[in-house]
């Protein structure tokens, strides 16, 4: 859920969901981008998530690879959140049921993810993320 919720007049504003694929929680260590700053940036309050897949296929790649050693360590400060299948299913089911963003920059994954109308973020330009979908 995101936006706003009016009780009472009071106003409050409660975080998009963002579900990050093992490749954006690779970006910081490959291309030197603030990936938090960066989504604050694009969306406002976020809450990240990373969906268990992504986590075992960073686990695989984490016993042969730094760069995936330190994004496994980073996925650990997200939230986890349970999902079946490959990576890249659980991914475009969690964002259908959870109406979140998808942080990716696999192409055939971000091509579904249109297919759906699911939001998606991807890295431009070696440098910042863009969001398309909205």
């Amino acid at each position: 859920m995101e936006g706003l919720l009016v009780s009472h007049g009071c106003t409050i504003s409660v975080p998009r969901t963002v579900l990050l694929d093992a490749n954006a929680l690779l970006m910081p260590f490959q291309f030197r981008l603030n990936l938090e700053a960066e989504l604050r940036r694009l969306l406002g309050e976020v809450d990240l998530a990373v969906p268990t897949p992504v986590l075992e296929e960073l686990r695989l790649l984490a016993t042969h690879d730094r760069d995936a050693r330190a994004a496994e360590r980073l996925a650990a400060k997200y939230r986890t959140v349970e999902g079946h299948g490959s990576a890249d299913d659980a991914l475009l089911d969690l964002a259908v049921s959870l109406r979140a963003v998808v942080v990716t920059n696999d192409q055939p994954l971000l091509d579904r993810l249109k297919r759906e109308g699911v939001p998606r973020a991807f890295l431009r330009s070696r440098s910042h993320l863009v969001v398309e979908g909205l």
